[in-house]
């Protein structure tokens, strides 16, 4: 008889029993994160964070999960649902938000635009490689002079004969000076919108990437400015379904779903390292859990953490069902990421002096989540996205 061996399951914190309701793939995955998490991102990320250099042993790693290329099925990729693609955030970000970037950038805007927005041909191209982390993937979106306004990009991409040839900057960019295939998005001559793909960009000429320094704030992923001077990019390369705005936009909706999952995941992540804290740190000849100021932060922390779950796990029925919006992704953004911070600062405040240190981990997570506020739309974007849902009225301009 073959010898069994028992793998120790990881608990998380989950007070409304959640994920009971989960099928058990889905509680295996979790079990999977959780795993790398504790063994392979717990252990090592600090030293990466705080020298703000990219973590290419923990980045490797994650091709042994099967997690690449998110929703997208065929293509060597791992074809989840709406459900689990969301969970992969939530738990990828209870570890470190720079992983979770990292692998959101890739998987989800890079992946995601090709495999929502590419041809079969230009799907087989770039993404297998790309589910297997031999290639990485950039999403040149945001520009200096266009952050939330990026409907009004500026860079352009002239034809050419067999070429488009883009001028313009970028910034922002996630991945960009590591990446091998870099979307950039652009106005063609007729004003129409694009997506070009530039293949092995950092030895593209004309093509100029600046990692940007001096962030506070997911340290480990890095983010750089772009220039483009007469770039070169042949016309197979222009991504085949993209005509407007409006294209690109429904990568930015399932984007901005995985941040509200992310947003919950780090809140989850500060929440259950403080509660284990206040369990273990003794003042005054008892746990400081069993004071009732700690115990107002923690359940302060515990509802909020709680509420932001539940609401990833309807947004996630929503898609699942094809009912989701743009207002309602919005308002789960929205909503997750305030929490978020509020949730991280009363974690700080439970490990008290401790809380600063980055062995503590809190910290960490707590100016990671200072950067989800603000990505993915602007948390008054998101506000202004679901009020004009609301009302009917654009209050954006």
């Amino acid at each position: 008889m073959e010898n069994v061996v028992e793998v120790e399951e990881i608990a998380g914190f989950d007070y409304l029993k959640l994920d009971s309701f989960l099928p058990d793939e889905h509680k295996a995955l979790v079990q999977q994160i959780r795993r790398f998490n504790r063994d392979v991102v717990m252990p090592n990320i600090n030293p990466y964070w705080e020298k703000a250099e990219f973590p290419w042993e923990i980045a490797r790693a994650l091709k042994d999960l099967p997690i690449m290329g998110g929703l997208i099925r065929g293509f060597g990729s791992a074809g989840l649902d709406p459900m689990a693609v969301g969970l992969v955030g939530y738990e990828l970000a209870k570890g470190d938000g720079s992983i979770a970037t990292f692998y959101g950038v890739h998987s989800g805007l890079a992946m995601g635009s090709i495999g929502l927005l590419g041809s079969n041909e230009q799907r087989e191209r770039w993404l297998p490689a790309m589910a297997r982390l031999e290639k990485i993937g950039a999403f040149a979106l945001t520009e200096p002079d266009r952050g939330s306004n990026a409907v009004d990009l500026q860079t352009t991409a002239r034809r050419d004969g067999d070429y488009y040839v883009l001028n313009g900057a970028k910034r922002w960019i996630g991945n960009a000076s590591i990446a091998d295939v870099l979307i950039v998005w652009a106005r063609d001559d007729d004003g129409n919108f694009g997506g070009f793909v530039i293949e092995d960009p950092n030895n593209t000429p004309g093509v100029t990437i600046t990692d940007i320094q001096g962030k506070i704030g997911k340290r480990a992923v890095l983010n750089a400015d772009i220039t483009l001077k007469d770039v070169k990019v042949p016309t197979e390369n222009r991504l085949e379904k993209v005509r407007s705005f409006r294209d690109v936009g429904k990568v930015l909706t399932v984007g901005r779903y995985g941040v509200a999952w992310e947003a919950a995941g780090i809140a989850a992540g500060v929440f259950e390292l403080a509660l284990d804290y206040a369990k273990a740190r003794e003042q005054f000849g008892k746990p400081i859990a069993a004071f009732q100021l700690i115990q107002q932060k923690l359940v302060e922390m515990a509802t909020e953490v709680t509420l932001a779950r539940a609401l990833c796990f309807q947004i996630g029925n929503l898609l699942i069902a094809g009912q989701l919006n743009e207002g309602i992704a919005s308002m789960a953004k929205y909503n997750n990421a305030r929490k978020a911070r509020q949730v991280a600062l009363l974690a700080r405040e439970t490990l008290g002096g401790n809380g600063i240190l980055l062995e503590n981990h809190i910290a960490r997570l707590m100016l990671d989540a200072e950067v989800v506020y603000t990505y993915e739309g602007t948390n008054e974007i998101n506000l202004l996205i679901v009020g004009r849902d609301l009302t009917g009225h654009n209050a954006i301009f």
